[in-house]
Order: C-alpha cells, then structure tokens, then sequence
C-alpha cells in the first residue's frame, strides 16, 4: 500500500456506495454552509418562476435547490 493512501479509505469508499444506493437515481445529495435558509414554493411570474427573499438579503449571494 502506498504510503500517502488512508486505510480507511475503503471503508468510505464502501459507506459511500451504500450511501448512494438508499438514495433514488435522479437526487444528489448537497451539503453547505451559510447564515439563514428560507424555504419557499416558487410563483409563476410571466415566462419565468420567482422567490421573494427578504430585503436584508438584498446584495447578498444565495444558492437555490430544486427539491422537488
């Protein structure tokens, strides 16, 4: 075994496997930080879908996740 390599590092690999698996084919899994989270369904406006967020967020960056 090469000196740099974990290991353990097969045994994650091994947890990621199953992980993967308990998990339906379309979804991925996103892990992240931040300050706030709001959820909130998003409205029809003209050709396109719009989320109102509150005005202290203004200027700030936001990530979206579609989860569903």
């Amino acid at each position: 075994m090469p000196d740099n390599q974990n290991p353990n590092d097969n045994q994650n690999f091994a947890n990621e496997k199953e992980l993967a698996a308990d998990v339906s084919s379309n979804k991925v899994k996103f892990e992240i930080y931040g300050e706030e989270m709001i959820e909130k369904r998003v409205k029809s406006s003209g050709n396109s879908g719009r989320v109102y967020l509150p005005p202290n967020w203004v200027g700030h960056k936001v990530k979206i996740i579609r989860t569903d």
